[in-house]
């Protein structure tokens, strides 16, 4: 849309609101609504006249409007955490994924212009959002996550919204000068961190530090500042890890900035000293698979890492620093810290925590992180404790609409799923608030939310769309246990019956260990029942006190995955509770067969499962088949006398299948050598280096012992 000379000097001030914006320490949300093209022709004339900084657009690359921005797919926003940008220019038009927007919000300088080219945003509750039909969001109504950002947007005064069709008429905002302008410079909370940090490089060894902040604050200069100091005081080699490299640039620039004259060479992945010592960058999986020497280990945006590997940091390394964001959009930092804190309070007592609360980036009074904030509630929270009058309530379930309800009760309740999984996203907000299919409880004390479940109805297909899945030839979204139970397991009918998936469930811990949460599953439950479903499931990252949890609501188990989440590094566990009497056949039939393979899949795939989760999975299934009269004579020969291990062993592993037997093994000390022997079937040789025994002579009599016990136990075998 060509614009007229009277135009010009109104696109020119662009430019100086930006520089007073930047010395204010402020970034600002522009929103051009209108027509699509419009709004594409007045950007290309904006945003040309604004300084050449670094930039990235989102959105078709050939309408990309300056040719200093970089074109960028939405799903590659999370590699540029930890850079800093001047401008970030969005076409909603071509989609909106919450997790991608709240993150490039993030790596706005003080300065920074967020422009965000959108319909009107009296249409956003019925915009058909092309990212929709990627989580299965197409086919909905009405869009209340939607609604609500319009409403959030529109009430606040710092939006600046361009109507695309009369840009000419927008007029910039006033900006006052500030009484001193705003410089990014180091404060006192990152001068203590780095020297905390310091003190942990060259301190002792297993006294781990954890650092937390919103993003901002400065985590990452602070981390590349300490880095450097340490490598200039003796340590030749600090390593780094971080989910991708553009992670850390921000880390080794202000190494870089650091080390000055002593720098020898530099790269994207490391840095080395004239004196040879080196601060090197490593993915987390190929830090662990490699092993490399280093006297300090410094993990960045930890709660984007599965804890299982960062616990395998922690243990491989003598000094480590995990840093991460408290509400961020790489994953919850809180969910980080309450998971990932008790793997610190066993494994390393003594480990210490520091936060940063001061904003380095941009000032206190920047309007952009907190209108994000609220747009994706990054910081929500469970509200305050409950009194001693509140917790003397009786606690009530009921049917419950995260799309219909205040503020304030949405934040809480989402607040304690944030804190009860490790990776809570903006996205999770939207999939729970706007899937056609999603059902929720809420639990409630004296008024308070103090639990929640959010479930979905999945399967129903067609015979031939089921039978196609069961091949492994079609994928339809919105089906996560249907598909997987279809196509994993070898029946049509797991996507053809309809089942209620638990999508997440939290409880507030002040009443946790109450029944709570098995109340909620309860009512979910219930109304499998009422609607006509064929079962209630549930699919989880494994863990032996999950696995209990869903066995105390009446799930068995029908599934394990054979490889570990990217997500959270656990194998998925999938559980129904089935209701009609073809989800009961169903069921049972997924049973049998699971257990059917169950022997020869342990070694082939399982063999980074937890020794109590194994178990715990194994006593789930039922015997196939139980242990004959011959088997229990060789059981005898081997507990009581001379009889060989390996000639006995295929007894034992049927044994492990017979009901209740895994129970019994889980009170001795010795059930990881049964499972690594008998179900595993590792080496002798292993099991000596891992100290689970002596020696094949040793190994062979604990395992004697064992099956002395269970003998003892369970007469009628």
């Amino acid at each position: 849309m060509p614009h007229g000379d009277q135009e010009t000097p109104a696109l020119e001030r662009w430019s100086s609101f930006q520089d007073r914006l930047s010395r204010r320490g402020e970034r600002r949300l522009v929103l051009v609504e209108g027509n699509r093209a419009e709004a594409l022709a007045w950007l290309a004339d904006a945003l040309p006249l604004l300084p050449r900084q670094p930039g990235v657009w989102i959105g078709q690359a050939q309408h990309c409007p300056a040719d200093y921005l970089t074109a960028l797919e939405p799903a590659r926003a999370q590699e540029w955490l930890g850079r800093e940008l001047s401008v970030v220019a969005w076409d909603g038009w071509q989609g909106n994924p919450p997790d991608a927007i709240a993150a490039l919000s993030g790596t706005l300088r003080a300065g920074g212009l967020f422009f965000w080219l959108m319909p009107p945003l009296a249409q956003w509750p019925d915009f058909n959002d092309p990212d929709y039909a990627r989580t299965g969001l197409e086919s909905g109504s009405g869009h209340p996550f939607a609604a609500r950002m319009a409403r959030i947007l529109a009430d606040d005064p710092a939006v600046l919204r361009v109507d695309a069709g009369r840009a000419s008429e927008f007029r910039l905002p006033e900006l006052a000068e500030p009484e001193s302008p705003f410089a990014v410079q180091t404060t006192e909370d990152q001068q203590a961190l780095v020297k905390r940090l310091i003190e942990c490089g060259l301190g002792r060894r297993r006294k781990p530090l954890v650092v937390t902040a919103d993003r901002g604050r400065g985590k990452s200069a602070a981390l590349g500042m300490a880095a450097a100091r340490l490598v200039l005081q003796g340590r030749q080699r600090v390593l780094v890890c971080a989910p991708n490299p553009g992670n850390v640039a921000t880390l080794l620039h202000h190494a870089r900035e650091t080390l000055a004259d002593e720098l020898l060479e530099a790269s994207d992945h490391g840095l080395t000293t004239h004196a040879g010592a080196q601060i090197r960058f490593l993915p987390t999986r190929q830090l662990l698979a490699e092993k490399p020497e280093a006297e300090v280990v410094m993990v960045d945006e930890a709660a984007a890492i599965p804890a299982p590997l960062l616990k395998q940091v922690l243990l491989g390394w003598p000094r480590v620093v995990f840093s991460s964001t408290v509400h961020g959009y790489e994953g919850s930092g809180r969910g980080f810290a309450i998971r990932f804190r008790q793997v610190l309070d066993r494994e390393t007592p003594r480990w210490q925590s520091v936060t940063l609360k001061a904003p380095v980036r941009w000032s206190a009074q920047d309007p952009l992180e907190p209108l994000i904030a609220r747009l994706f509630l990054l910081a929500a929270d469970t509200g305050p404790a409950q009194s001693a009058a509140d917790s003397a309530s009786a606690v009530v379930i009921e049917r419950w609409s995260p799309g219909s309800v205040e503020e304030t009760e949405l934040a809480v309740a989402f607040g304690l799923l944030v804190n009860a999984h490790y990776r809570t996203t903006p996205a999770d907000l939207r999939q729970w608030m706007d899937a056609p299919d999603t059902v929720s409880w809420r639990a409630s004390q004296a008024g308070k939310t103090v639990g929640v479940l959010w479930a979905t109805v999945e399967g129903g297909l067609s015979a031939d769309l089921a039978e196609q899945v069961t091949l492994g030839k079609r994928r339809p979204r919105g089906h996560l246990l249907a598909q997987s139970l279809a196509s994993h397991s070898g029946f049509p009918e797991a996507a053809s019956q309809k089942c209620l998936r638990v999508v997440r469930i939290a409880v507030s811990e002040q009443v946790r260990r109450q029944g709570v949460g098995q109340r909620l599953v309860q009512a979910a439950a219930q109304h499998v029942g009422v609607a006509g479903l064929d079962s209630l499931g549930t699919s989880f990252g494994g863990s032996a006190d999950l696995l209990t949890f869903w066995q105390s609501c009446g799930m068995r188990l029908v599934r394990v995955g054979l490889t570990q989440e990217a997500s959270s590094g656990e194998y998925p566990v999938q559980m129904l509770r089935a209701s009609s009497a073809a989800g009961q056949s169903l069921q049972a039939r997924l049973r049998q067969r699971l257990a059917e393979h169950w022997l020869t899949l342990v070694p082939l795939a399982w063999q980074q499962l937890e020794p109590e989760l194994l178990a715990a999975l194994t006593g789930d299934l039922p015997a196939t088949p139980q242990c004959s009269a011959d088997d229990t004579r060789d059981l005898s020969s081997f507990a009581h006398g001379h009889r060989g291990f390996v000639l006995t062993l295929p007894v034992l592993r049927k044994l492990s299948l017979e009901p209740g037997v895994m129970a019994l093994l889980a009170g001795p000390p010795d059930l990881s050598l049964w499972v690594a022997a008998v179900l595993r079937q590792r080496p002798w040789a292993e099991l000596q280096r891992d100290r689970l025994c002596t020696g094949q002579r040793d190994g062979e009599n604990r395992l004697r012992a064992l099956v002395r016990l269970v003998l003892e136990q369970r007469p009628e075998l």
